[in-house]
């Protein structure tokens, strides 16, 4: 049986200088997104789009929800197998086309998760679950274009007392 969830977020333009949408030039490309009980969010286009370079765009915001939610299933996966991660952090890319009309896609996303483990005898395992993670994400199950994994799975370095 299917469970359905629903997700609330409001969208709210900021960019209207005074003259709205009377021409290109006219208005800026920032908004704020909100959800109940949160931080407000401030975005903008990407530059190439007059947009607002020292605010996220509607690209940045769609890789880093790729890659959080791939960390989040690959964390739960980990606990479940026993493999204990200390640090995660992913550096991901997107290429995105632009079509001649103007529109665009995104025709691939790479993470590059580093991850962190307590021993040497989890390294085999955590390089394994990246794939069952990726099965599992919600995003990437939602996405009509490849995306890849290159994973490094470091250990965890054991402090001693130097006496």
């Amino acid at each position: 049986m299917s469970k359905f969830h629903h997700y609330q977020t409001v969208l709210e333009w900021t960019g209207n200088t005074g003259m709205g949408t009377r021409g290109y030039l006219a208005y800026q490309r920032n908004f704020e997104i909100t959800a109940e009980g949160k931080p407000h969010l401030s975005g903008s286009s990407d530059p190439h789009f007059r947009g607002d370079k020292s605010k996220y765009n509607p690209e940045e915001l769609f890789l880093a929800s790729i890659s959080s939610c791939h960390m989040l299933w690959y964390l739960h996966l980990c606990a479940e197998a026993g493999v204990s991660v200390t640090t995660y952090e992913d550096h991901s890319e997107g290429i995105m086309q632009e079509n001649k009309n103007g529109s665009g896609q995104f025709n691939e996303v790479v993470l590059y998760p580093v991850v962190t483990v307590e021993n040497e005898s989890m390294k085999p395992k955590a390089m394994s679950l990246h794939e069952e993670a990726h099965k599992h994400c919600f995003i990437a199950n939602s996405c009509n274009f490849p995306i890849r994994h290159k994973p490094v799975v470091r250990i965890a370095q054991k402090h001693s007392l130097d006496k």
